[in-house]
């Protein structure tokens, strides 16, 4: 009898360890297949030997990041509508500028940003600091009148000219005070903006830094066809897409009353009509709402109108929930340097005042 319950229960640790070993197996191939599609974020420093910039001139994009001096009416800056206390976005469907105004797009978060295919929701800008001087003149949004205007602020401003010579040598003719300068130590700072989370870590190959229900959603992800668009270091951001691909118009999801043409309206081509940038996924559960309209404050429901609209299925309950598990994963730590303001260099009684008509 007892020879008889040992060998049970001897069969029954077998069979445990012949699991176990199945399931770590399955965990070893969905990790392969991730590998194939994702890439882990490069560090700071690695960004700074691909791109040549230097540590004066992230200190000073960081000092004009947050000066609101850089607008006309001297009160919004470019951490306001990409907060990065709130991961590089203001969690507004549409931001406020200039005396208030609501933009027509909702502000992407500037985290990670600087390794997109392009900049703004209609990639009308090749890279960050391409794109960091486009809300300055932007009526809606800074409403700086001009490049000089610009210029005219920071130069008035005695104590930006050690920073500007530590970014780019003292000039030896003219000045090297200028908005081209500004916007190329914005996108320097911008390029420091990476955040690693324990999905980085899984891809490197710690496979329990996911957790099961994680790597549920992840295996869901992949086999759901969302990797069509959402791959590479970002899970997303290199490429175009038709929003509404399979099952449109967009906006039988998203309740939007005008329509936004996306990329046609700087293309002026017919094919790029609702086209619009793929966004990143990194951060995704804290920079809602969510799509070009910040129309959708779920993520779960975001991720249902995605498969539905883009691939024309219609998931369970249960797998919306482990994809959304699996985005989860994705949220980072902000550089901790991000996070402390810097100490705004004093206006003179030669700064333009704010100009709020």
């Amino acid at each position: 009898m007892k020879t008889k319950k040992l060998k049970t229960v001897v069969s029954v640790m077998a069979l445990a360890v012949s699991f176990s070993a199945f399931a770590a197996n399955d965990d070893r191939a969905l990790l392969k297949e991730a590998q194939d599609v994702f890439q882990p974020l490069p560090t700071a420093k690695q960004m700074q030997q691909k791109h040549g910039f230097t540590d004066a001139q992230v200190k000073l994009g960081k000092t004009l990041f947050f000066d609101p001096r850089l607008s006309k009416g001297g009160t919004v800056s470019c951490n306001s509508c990409h907060n990065l206390a709130s991961y590089g976005v203001d969690n507004m469907s549409f931001s406020q500028g200039f005396k208030g105004q609501f933009g027509g797009r909702n502000a992407p978060s500037v985290l990670n940003s600087s390794l997109f295919v392009a900049q703004f929701w209609d990639g009308r800008a090749k890279d960050v600091e391409e794109q960091a001087g486009g809300p300055m003149l932007n009526p809606l949004e800074m409403a700086m009148p001009s490049e000089k205007a610009v210029e005219k602020v920071l130069r008035s401003i005695p104590d930006y000219q050690p920073l500007f010579d530590a970014a780019y040598g003292k000039s030896k003719t003219g000045t090297n005070v200028t908005f081209q300068n500004a916007t190329k130590a914005i996108g320097a700072f911008e390029r420091t903006l990476l955040t690693p989370s324990r999905f980085d870590r899984y891809l490197t190959g710690d496979i329990n830094a996911l957790t099961a229900p994680e790597r549920a959603g992840l295996k869901k992800f992949m086999e759901v066809g969302c990797i069509a668009c959402h791959y590479g270091v970002g899970l997303g951001g290199d490429s175009y897409q038709k929003f509404g691909l399979v099952k449109g118009p967009y906006w039988q999801f998203t309740g939007s009353k005008k329509p936004d043409e996306g990329r046609f309206e700087v293309t002026k081509n017919a094919d790029d009509q609702y086209v619009f940038r793929v966004p990143g996924l990194r951060n995704i559960a804290r920079t809602y709402p969510y799509f070009h309209d910040g129309s959708i404050w779920s993520l779960n429901q975001a991720v249902d109108i995605m498969v539905q609209a883009q691939l024309g299925q219609k998931l369970s309950d249960k797998d919306i929930n482990d994809i959304v598990a699996f985005l989860n994963s994705l949220t980072g730590q902000v550089p901790a340097q991000a996070l402390v303001m810097p100490q705004l260099p004093p206006s003179t009684l030669n700064t333009p005042r704010p100009d709020n008509d």
